[in-house]
């Protein structure tokens, strides 16, 4: 079966965002590995940080659109590691919520220091209104995948 013009385009960059995604892994696995942390725990670091308030697991799973599972698994090391602790949740029994200890709170401003001339460097010569555009269309794209998601779960 032929794509469209759009489709083929589309085809190219979501290969781009493959290979970009892993790229990008594996340079903030070295940006923050001195902080004994991984691009997986910044991450669940920075859902904790971007919350109102304590989340449960899957509240954040959701948040990163990421596997539940995995997000236990990264929260439960990131608990070893006295990043975050659990508290009662007092709207539910077992889905206890996750908040993030100081030593987590230093460990996330460090990985956003790191993060900050780092990431003004890599923009370093692309236009605002470019990384813009890409962002509308990316957060588009993502929109209509969740959307897909929420038509599925019906």
């Amino acid at each position: 079966m032929m794509r469209t013009a759009s489709g083929d385009a589309l085809t190219g960059l979501l290969l781009d965002l493959f290979r970009l995604n892993s790229l990008l892994v594996t340079a903030g696995d070295r940006l923050v590995a001195p902080l004994g942390l991984t691009s997986a725990r910044w991450q669940v670091l920075g859902a904790i940080v971007a919350a109102e308030r304590p989340q449960p697991v899957a509240w954040l799973a959701r948040d990163l659109g990421a596997n539940r599972q995995n997000v236990q698994r990264i929260t439960n090391d990131l608990e070893r590691e006295g990043l975050v602790t659990f508290a009662p949740n007092p709207h539910h029994k077992r889905a206890q919520l996750v908040i993030l200890t100081d030593k987590g709170k230093q460990s996330f401003k460090a990985a956003m220091d790191l993060q900050a001339p780092w990431v003004d460097d890599l923009a370093n010569g692309i236009a605002v209104k470019d990384l813009k555009t890409v962002h509308r269309v990316i957060r588009m794209l993502r929109e209509k995948l969740e959307g897909d998601e929420d038509a599925d779960e019906r």
